[in-house]
């Protein structure tokens, strides 16, 4: 039996699960257990070290859900919420840690994730960083500190790929700064802001979104007051640092409880 920790891989052939892929095969704890795709996708029943152009893996890039997941300990999904949903419940029937950087999931689609969290260890996060999860904490402690009369805007950049806006990262912010001054972010969001909207409403947490040619993802929690502003900033230029987070995220779920955790866990920086 192997030593290292066996992990899944959904979307396979996407952008990130290569990455995903590529961190696996180079990390000393863990080996390629499994490789997921959608139905129907061309890289379905081939090795997936030979499609990717490497050195072949040994795994076979299958669209079974639960056949991609029997031989992991953990499975790593990047992909989209509807997916997500159904991978979390295979992952849970399989009693595997799944760790879960989708994004654009609506409330109704995170509540879908309470019964299989009840049964395995979901970590789910708007973004794997250490750099961002700190200032997730910045975002929420400078908010306590600072009343309404200073105006919350936060501000993203990712590439011209990118299908959802606000991104999870700024709403991951959003939720921190909201939390910093005891309010509900859906009660306070201001976002899409288009032709003759009127004066800013107090309190409003803002949300302006930037797409372009290959920004790997840029946020500034800004924080305007009269006279002054606050700007908190993160620059990510490597996109293996998501990569290297979530497999971090999969090595600490081993053996924890069943339940829903996120990076700041992961981290030890939870209160």
């Amino acid at each position: 039996m192997s030593q290292t920790t066996g992990i899944a891989i959904t979307g396979v052939s996407g952008r990130m699960g290569q990455m995903l892929v590529r961190e696996v095969l180079a990390h000393e704890k863990m080996h390629l257990a499994g490789a997921i795709e959608r139905s129907g996708h061309d890289w379905i029943g081939q090795d997936l070290g030979t499609v990717m152009g490497v050195a072949p893996s040994g795994v076979t890039v299958t669209d079974d859900a639960a056949a991609g997941m029997a031989d992991a300990q953990a499975v790593i999904d990047f992909t989209a919420p509807a997916a997500t949903v159904a991978f979390a419940q295979t992952a849970a029937e399989a009693g595997i840690v799944h760790v879960i950087g989708t994004t654009g999931m609506t409330e109704d689609e995170i509540a879908q994730l309470k019964a299989p969290a009840a049964r395995a260890v979901i970590v789910r996060a708007g973004n794997m960083s250490l750099g961002v999860n700190l200032l997730t904490l910045l975002t929420k402690k400078v908010a306590a500190a600072l009343d309404a009369d200073f105006d919350i805007e936060i501000i993203e950049s990712h590439h011209n790929k990118k299908v959802d806006a606000p991104s999870g990262t700024a709403l991951m912010l959003g939720e921190a700064a909201a939390e910093g001054r005891g309010v509900t972010l859906s009660d306070v969001s201001d976002s899409g802001r288009d032709g003759i909207t009127g004066a800013r409403k107090r309190g409003d947490i803002g949300f302006s979104a930037i797409r372009g040619g290959d920004i790997v993802g840029e946020h500034d929690v800004m924080f305007a007051g009269a006279g002054e502003r606050i700007v908190l900033r993160h620059i990510a230029s490597d996109r293996a640092l998501f990569a290297r987070g979530a497999l971090k995220a999969a090595l600490w779920g081993q053996g924890r409880a069943a339940g829903e955790y996120d990076m700041l866990d992961v981290l030890g920086l939870n209160d």
